[in-house]
């Protein structure tokens, strides 16, 4: 993906919950990839990474989830004020 995302040395609590990472590869439909560009550009403090943590985090815990390293991503997202969704 190219890089869309803005520099945002602000979320050292988002960091903290994201110190043990694994990278990831995935095909994403042009709708899909558009739309993300589109949110991250417009909103500065969010970048790819923080979107595609804070959807898994919310699929999963949607799902039934209990781990509580996931739990605290989710909630952290929740919680973080946004522009706009």
């Amino acid at each position: 993906m190219d890089q869309i995302s803005q520099p945002n040395s602000s979320d050292v609590k988002n960091k903290e919950c994201f110190s043990n990472k694994v990278s990831l590869e995935t095909e994403l439909s042009e709708t899909l990839y558009e739309t993300m560009k589109d949110f991250v550009l417009s909103n500065p403090t969010w970048d790819q990474y923080k979107l595609i943590n804070s959807a898994l985090a919310t699929f999963l815990i949607q799902n039934g989830c209990t781990d509580n390293s996931v739990s605290e991503i989710y909630l952290n997202q929740l919680f973080t004020p946004s522009k706009s969704f």
